[in-house]
């Protein structure tokens, strides 16, 4: 699975419209975060997967990964 170099080799203009869907966001989050797991199976990459599929479906999170995809252009922990 690669979808984390899929989604870093997008522009920064269509990642953070991928951020902004309501729905589709999350599955991008989620899906970026599984697919840095399950290539570098760290553990600190699959605690953060984990957080972020039970806990990222909110704003809060979803806020700080947009802003910080506009400073640094990719999501945080998921490079």
């Amino acid at each position: 699975m690669q979808f984390d170099k899929w989604f870093n080799s997008q522009s920064t203009l269509i990642k953070a419209i991928l951020l902004l869907l309501p729905f589709v966001g999350w599955v991008c989050e989620c899906l970026v975060r599984l697919s840095v797991a399950l290539r570098t199976k760290s553990v600190l990459h699959i605690v953060v997967f984990a957080l972020f599929l039970f806990v990222g479906w909110g704003w809060f999170l979803g806020v700080i990964d947009f802003v910080y995809l506009l400073l640094k252009g990719h999501l945080i922990l998921a490079d």
